[in-house]
């Protein structure tokens, strides 16, 4: 497989990815409870324009409107019968931008969860999981998507089934989880342990890290957790822009563009090698980030307490992990069996 990530990690050092889809959609007019997939039919020139505006900001990877493509997420809204146009079609309208970018401009196909919990938790079982995620990879394959993105994930199980079906379908990969709950995902994982979750597959992932989750401070809570257990990674981090706020029945993100400037540079400075912005980042914050990565040379490894002094409290408690998880855990059961 070819690798166009660290193609282009070795020509600029750090790469910026786009920043929400979801949440400049819905400032185009997309609605409460539509299908954004859809979109890549009904209104391509908007999704156009989001990429567009994406790249126009300096970003180099940009992701397909595609998050809720499988067939498990397009049946909620009867589209289960068109998961490989629909794909096809969202890798196109990024294939199209690119290309007239002028630049070097990564096309990464967005694959989500499914939505459904993987036996013994729930009914879908893991080939049911890997044959869902490879026909959406085949639609973002055939339109010109180069790396599968797979994100906001929870379930280590889910994540492998993903991978396997990229694997499966002749892409490179990528893979980040959602760290939103007292530093952990969803299911339990932990930053740390993100790297080995697709260990001994066929082929290794291009990238793995974190995304969305609960805020800038968080997430690079969980990057420090990552790059520390295992320096070499290519590690991503795309954190939502500042915390979410209810103002009336409208959410609104914290973050400013000085405070996601703030965070590009900490990032860096941790050991990411792809930083952009998942909920709430807007183009204007993304050309902040842009300016400040291109102003940054990295610095001195941050401290939780540095993250907190210049970008907020965490909201949530940092990862720990459990005696049974931790080495000397794991020493007292083998001395316990021998």
């Amino acid at each position: 497989m070819t690798n166009p990530i660290d193609a282009l990690i070795a020509e600029k050092g750090v790469l910026l990815a786009d920043g929400a889809t979801g949440t400049n959609l819905f400032a185009m007019g997309l609605q409460a409870g539509e299908a954004p997939e859809l979109l890549n039919e009904t209104a391509p020139e908007t999704i156009a324009t989001l990429h567009r505006n994406f790249v126009d900001a300096g970003a180099d990877i940009i992701l397909t409107n595609s998050f809720g493509g499988t067939r498990h997420r397009l049946k909620l809204h009867h589209a289960q019968d068109r998961v490989f146009e629909l794909n096809k079609r969202a890798a196109e309208i990024a294939r199209s931008v690119a290309d007239a970018a002028g630049r070097k401009v990564i096309v990464a196909g967005s694959v989500g969860p499914t939505g459904e919990l993987l036996v013994p938790l729930g009914a879908l079982t893991y080939e049911e999981a890997v044959d869902a995620f490879a026909e959406q990879m085949e639609g973002l394959k055939a339109g010109g998507a180069e790396v599968a993105w797979i994100e906001t994930m929870s379930a280590p199980d889910e994540i492998r089934a993903a991978a396997e079906a990229a694997i499966r379908v002749g892409l490179p990969y990528t893979y980040t989880g959602s760290f939103d709950t007292a530093g952990r995902t969803m299911m339990g994982l932990l930053p740390g342990d993100i790297h080995a979750v697709a260990e001994g597959l066929a082929e290794p992932p291009l990238g793995v890290g974190a995304n969305c989750g609960v805020g800038a401070s968080d997430i690079l809570a969980s990057l420090l957790d990552m790059t520390a257990a295992k320096p070499d990674a290519t590690v991503i981090v795309k954190g939502n822009c500042g915390i979410p706020e209810f103002h009336g029945s409208e959410i609104h993100y914290s973050g400013t563009p000085e405070l996601m400037a703030d965070y590009v540079r900490l990032a860096v400075d941790a050991g990411a090698k792809i930083v952009g912005g998942c909920c709430g980042t807007s183009f204007a914050h993304l050309a902040a980030m842009r300016k400040a990565l291109d102003g940054h040379e990295k610095a001195v490894r941050p401290t939780i307490e540095t993250i907190v002094e210049r970008i907020g409290p965490l909201r949530n408690k940092a990862a720990t992990p459990t005696a049974a998880e931790s080495g000397e855990g794991r020493r007292e059961r083998r001395r316990a069996r021998g």
